[in-house]
């Protein structure tokens, strides 16, 4: 199932293209100005760390409304200084969210401004440059996730693979319901990731503020932005 919001109508920032059809995970590519204009500057190799830093949080912030649109709400009343007022208010569990180190870190702060009551875990992924797989070296989870909604953070989604394994762990303890945060995706990775969760029993969607042409021979996103950890944090 696929809800391509940028790609089904004309951009005021360049023209549409085909949407990708994914099975098991619905795709959300935001078409607003204001994510295209903060992207450019993302991608610019004269942007320095501090201002990369910045945007990023900013970029995640104006993607998090929409990653957020299905998130669980009971009603409520309150009192105003006037009279009782009905609403809603964030069920229990809390959500969860969960960047993926390093890099997903740099894009924590713009989703728990949204967010401040959500909690936060962390999973610790690597890929190994040689064969593209990823493993987990390091994570901070409840074992026990029923019933909640959590939010994968991962700046790229290049091979897929890693995102794709930070989702079955999630499902795995028992979260039934995903949503993915990708600053830009190869169409390679979409594919793949589509691909590997094929046979995923809960919800999953991916929300991306772009989409780029495709991968390179070392596994790099094109046009992309650089290593996003590399830019965020500077080389370790």
């Amino acid at each position: 199932m696929v809800s391509d919001r940028t790609q089904s109508r004309p951009s005021a920032h360049g023209p549409p293209r085909p949407p990708a059809t994914v099975s098991a995970v619905e795709i959300t590519v935001i078409d607003h100005p204001l994510v295209a204009h903060k992207l450019t500057v993302l991608r610019d190799v004269q942007t320095d760390s501090p201002t990369f830093r910045r945007l990023t949080e900013e970029l995640v912030t104006l993607l998090a409304y929409e990653a957020t649109r299905e998130v669980r709400v009971e009603p409520a009343t309150v009192t105003t200084p006037v009279a009782p007022a009905d609403g809603v208010r964030l069920t229990h569990p809390r959500p969860l969210v969960v960047p993926i180190l390093r890099a997903g870190l740099g894009m924590l702060e713009g989703m728990t401004r949204l967010i401040p009551t959500a909690e936060v875990g962390f999973v610790g992924m690597v890929r190994n440059e040689e064969t593209l797989q990823p493993s987990t070296y390091a994570e901070r989870l409840p074992e026990d996730l029923h019933g909640r909604q959590c939010y994968v953070l991962d700046p790229m989604l290049a091979t897929g693979g890693t995102l794709a394994a930070a989702v079955r762990f999630l499902v795995d303890r028992g979260a039934d319901h995903i949503t993915c945060i990708c600053l830009l995706a190869a169409p390679e990775g979409i594919e793949r990731l589509g691909s590997l969760l094929d046979d995923l029993k809960v919800p999953c969607t991916l929300v991306l503020a772009g989409v780029d042409e495709r991968l390179n021979e070392k596994g790099y996103i094109v046009p992309g932005l650089g290593d996003a950890g590399d830019r965020l944090y500077g080389v370790v």
